[in-house]
């Protein structure tokens, strides 16, 4: 019990004391609050982030400093805590090196200091941007575009965003370092200096990349010339051209060429390219040569135009045919001297077409690529239809057919005609008429050539090959039929009158032949017969009395022309009348023939001559006689040298020749003349239908007959005259010769046509 009581008291005196010491501790601490709140408290120091060197903005591969600065903190122990955004970084150090940077060490960096317990605040944040290497740009400054040697030229490093300062350069020519350390510099051009130029920049270990090349051209006084082969500016789509770029004097180097085209579908790097054209490559072409980094001027443009693919335009002279008429077409395209050559053709129809294009197309003889735009064809007696075109270059280039055009006849002789009723070249509005192709065909197609010069095929009525059409003022023009076996028919005008009020000419639509009777007349829509008309020939007034109509009882050339008729002061449309010449002809054939028997009559009386001459002229004696009655002369008719006989014929209108022959006795006294030459007195009588009886001439002509044909079926002889010496020894004396003349009387009869 006694130890008990002990133990609790010696818990409780421990307890005081350790109370005792609790309250004396929170006393004193109570009074060191106490006495720091009565003291004022320094806030920590806020330390700042600097960067060195000091660029917020780095390379990659570029090394950077990052130091973390505590103002008046300079003796103090400090620790320092770093911070790159909200990751921490191991460092303690006031700074934090970064070697070799990449895009990873961007972000924003603060840093902290401690002391002992103590912590300052945290920095602001420094922000660090890590970026890729910038590539530079070289620039080429002149006063000029183009650059010639002896030019100043200024070349130029430029690095996007960054102070210049800040880098050193290097720059290359090609492959060769040059050694200019600032970005820019300043030469003055050769043709050397002429290449591509690049530049890099250097920032303390850093590089940048290196620039594109930009290219120093110098330009050489030469310029080139474009040409064009052919050399036709004006050319056609499908035309094949060469565009060539020549350099005068610059054979030899090894240009390559630029080319400035309105359109090019490749870029071509030789001197000439082959385009075939279209539209779109009209326009100027220029080119210059390039040899390593030289450059020629650029060539003068030339411009190229580009048309449609054109169609000539043909011509026919004259479109009715005329005997004897040769017919000469003409083919006329767009530039013509630009080495055009021509074809020509016969225009065949074809009935299972209906437009321009219903025709075949054959060669006439020699017609394939003439260097003339014209062709003449002889001997054209039927309605034909002609066609060209041109062609041109190296593969040739044609151009379209023209548009057929036509040669009308009107002979209703040919194997195939047309007939019109009522026959009469004019017609009013509204009349019937009715269109008849004659021929052994089966297929026929009725053509009208228009006023406004179309071709139409279309018959509205259409019955066999007949066309029936109701007229109308569209209906005048030139009509003819066409068969199904190519062939043309004769050709006839209608014109047709739209105001009734206004009188028609009633003339035949087919020519009328020579000889024969024709009556014009004068006629109105609602009055057939009218009087008091005046008829003109070709403007000429040839009748106005009170008759109705014109008659001509035998028609001839003279009469063929224009026509037309007046009444009541109105007047027709004129009209053509052609006279059909028949019942000659200046066929070569009869004449031919008419010159052989001619020359044959002529060797026939030689013979006579000569054999008469064998026998003395004893077998001429009552032939002479015989001849000398039936001519009523006198007892003598001696033919002398000096004289000349003319002899009436009884036979009216025919051409008679006589012949007076006598021998030339041989000269005794030396002379040199031949004895035996015969000469003949040839004297021509044409007796006319009014007779005129000639006076001789005073000498006669004798003539060594020699007989040939010249062109027209002439004949022909050569004239001697014998000397007057001759003729004065001769004179007065009687000859055998010239007693026993022989005068044979030989006609000449007219071939048809003469």
């Amino acid at each position: 019990m006694g130890h008990s009581l002990l133990c609790m008291m010696g818990f409780f005196l421990l307890s005081t004391v350790i109370c005792g010491n609790a309250e004396d501790n929170t006393t004193h601490s109570q009074d060191a609050d106490k006495s720091e709140e009565e003291q004022p408290t320094s806030a920590p120091p806020k330390p700042t982030v600097f960067l060195q060197p000091s660029w917020t903005q780095i390379y990659r591969g570029e090394t950077v400093t990052v130091r973390c600065q505590i103002q008046g903190g300079e003796g103090a122990q400090w620790t320092y805590e770093w911070r790159q955004g909200q990751k921490n970084i191991r460092e303690t150090s006031n700074e934090y090196r970064i070697i070799s940077a990449t895009e990873s060490d961007s972000g924003g960096y603060r840093c902290g200091g401690r002391r002992s317990s103590s912590w300052t605040e945290w920095s602001d944040i420094t922000t660090l941007t890590v970026l890729s290497p910038p590539k530079p740009t070289v620039t080429l400054q002149s006063s000029r575009t183009q650059i010639y040697s002896g030019d100043r030229v200024t070349v130029r490093c430029e690095i996007q965003g960054v102070e210049r300062a800040q880098w050193t350069y290097e720059w290359r020519r090609g492959q060769s370092s040059i050694h200019p350390t600032s970005n820019v510099y300043t030469i003055t051009v050769t043709e050397s200096d002429g290449g591509g130029y690049s530049c890099r920049g250097r920032r303390s270990s850093s590089w940048t990349e290196w620039s594109d090349i930009t290219t120093l051209r110098v330009t050489v006084p030469i310029k080139p010339t474009v040409t064009l082969q052919p050399s036709w500016t004006q050319i056609y789509s499908g035309e094949t051209v060469t565009v060539r770029c020549e350099i005068q004097g610059g054979e030899g180097a090894q240009w390559t060429y630029e080319w400035r085209a309105a359109k090019l579908n490749t870029r071509p790097t030789s001197n000439e390219y082959r385009i075939t054209v279209t539209q779109s490559d009209s326009g100027g072409y220029s080119c210059r040569g390039r040899r390593d980094y030289s450059l020629t001027e650029w060539s003068e443009t030339i411009t190229l135009t580009v048309s449609y693919k054109p169609r000539p335009v043909l011509t026919v002279s004259p479109s009715w045919l005329s005997p004897g008429a040769s017919v000469t077409l003409n083919c006329q395209v767009e530039h013509q001297s630009a080495g055009w050559s021509f074809y020509w053709y016969k225009a065949v129809p074809d009935l299972k077409t209906y437009n321009y294009k219903s025709y075949n197309y054959e060669l006439l003889p020699d017609g394939s690529g003439t260097a003339q735009d014209s062709y003449i064809i002889h001997g054209q007696t039927h309605t034909a239809g002609y066609v060209c075109r041109a062609g041109r270059g190296d593969p040739e280039y044609h151009t379209d057919h023209s548009q057929p055009e036509f040669v009308w006849s009107a002979d209703v002789h040919s194997a195939a005609s047309l007939t019109v009723s009522p026959d009469r070249v004019q017609h009013f509005t509204s009349d019937s008429v009715s269109l008849t192709c004659e021929g052994n065909f089966t297929e026929w197609r009725v053509r009208k050539f228009s006023e406004d010069g179309r071709l139409y095929s279309d018959c509205r009525r259409m019955t066999g090959s007949t066309c029936n059409i109701k007229t109308s003022k569209s209906d005048t023009g030139v009509y003819w039929c066409e068969s199904g076996s190519g062939e043309f028919s004769s050709a006839v005008n209608i014109t047709v009158q739209n105001d009734g009020n206004v009188p028609i000419l009633v003339s035949p639509v087919h020519p009328v032949t020579e000889g024969a009777s024709v009556s014009l007349s004068c006629s109105l829509k609602r009055k057939k017969i009218l009087s008091n008309v005046f008829f003109y020939h070709n403007d000429k007034l040839i009748q106005n009395d009170t008759r109705g109509e014109l008659k001509i009882s035998a028609v001839s050339k003279s009469d063929e022309g224009f026509y037309k008729c007046q009444s009541s002061g109105r007047e027709s449309a004129q009209s053509w009348m052609s006279v059909k010449i028949t019942g000659r002809s200046s066929s070569p054939v009869w004449l031919m023939v008419g010159l052989v028997c001619g020359v044959s009559l002529i060797i026939i009386l030689l013979l006579l001559l000569y054999r008469c001459r064998q026998s003395k002229y004893s077998c001429f004696t009552r032939s002479i006689q015989s001849e000398s009655h039936s001519l009523g002369s006198s007892t003598n008719h001696g033919v002398n040298q000096d004289e000349t006989h003319v002899y009436d014929s009884p036979h009216y209108g025919t051409n008679h020749i006589y012949d007076s022959v006598t021998q030339v006795e041989d000269n005794r006294n030396g002379s040199d003349e031949h004895p035996d030459v015969t000469y003949a007195l040839i004297e021509l009588k044409n007796f006319e239908k009014k007779r005129k009886h000639h006076k001789p001439e005073q000498s006669a002509v004798y003539s060594e007959v020699k007989t040939g044909a010249a062109e027209d079926s002439l004949m022909y002889a050569e004239v001697k005259r014998p000397k007057k010496e001759k003729a004065k020894k001769k004179a007065g004396k009687s000859s055998p010769a010239a007693d026993a003349a022989v005068y044979s009387e030989v006609t000449l009869g007219s071939f048809p046509g003469q």
